[in-house]
């Protein structure tokens, strides 16, 4: 990671505030209880001294892509009240190591993924994550796909699941995705799994689309944390 310095509490403090109004703002045009929605901050690239000044700020929930980053801070950090959520395309091999830590995997894409992160010990909360694109390498089931690799899900212990996660392609407007993403929640996900109406997307350019198509989950990055340091 760059040492560069993170941003001050107070310009922190400030952006926080600023999404929270967004996502408040968002949650009132939609006629939703902003309580229901979740931020969780993305601190790819940024120091664990970030993400200490921002669970000094309320801050509970953080994001990472990245598997070696997110250990060394979830081990730097384990003094701190923190749930770690991983949102970046998981390698089969490194995903018991993810799970010693994260409190929440949302990139869930493939059955291999899954029976590696089988575990009879203990449950971790886990998101599948649908490809909008017909690019494989974005990372995602495809939506043909979906009904399998939920059911497999379903039956693998150790996993918890709690809903869909998705990024809106560049090539259209990120509304009409995220409506893609509720469709397939209502139409796939909830008649095999009542539980599992989370919605993980929205991003710090396209919140508030997400909001109006009931996303629970936010991954806020530079928004708040401001742009990421270039990684060293």
């Amino acid at each position: 990671m760059s040492d560069q310095p993170s941003a001050g509490v107070d310009v922190l403090r400030e952006r926080l505030l600023a999404v929270q109004d967004r996502v408040g703002e968002a949650a009132r045009l939609a006629e939703r209880d902003p309580a229901g929605i979740r931020t969780i901050v993305v601190t790819k690239f940024h120091p664990a001294s970030l993400v200490r000044d921002l669970a000094a700020l309320g801050v509970a929930d953080v994001g990472e892509n990245r598997h070696q980053e997110a250990q060394a801070k979830a081990a730097e950090l384990t003094d701190l009240d923190l749930r770690w959520h991983f949102i970046g395309q998981l390698q089969s091999k490194k995903a018991r190591q993810v799970r010693a830590y994260a409190d929440a995997i949302h990139s869930i894409d493939r059955d291999a993924l899954v029976d590696a992160l089988r575990s009879d010990e203990r449950s971790t909360d886990c998101f599948v994550q649908v490809n909008l694109t017909d690019d494989p390498g974005r990372g995602g089931v495809a939506p043909a796909e979906l009904a399998s690799l939920v059911d497999r899900v379903l039956e693998t212990p150790g996993l918890a699941l709690r809903g869909l996660m998705a990024v809106a392609p560049l090539d259209e407007p990120a509304r009409a995705a995220f409506a893609r993403v509720r469709e397939l929640s209502e139409r796939v996900v909830l008649p095999a799994a009542p539980d599992a109406a989370s919605l993980s997307m929205g991003m710090s350019h396209d919140l508030e689309d997400a909001v109006a198509e009931g996303a629970t989950h936010l991954r806020i990055g530079t928004a708040i944390t401001g742009n990421r340091p270039v990684a060293g």
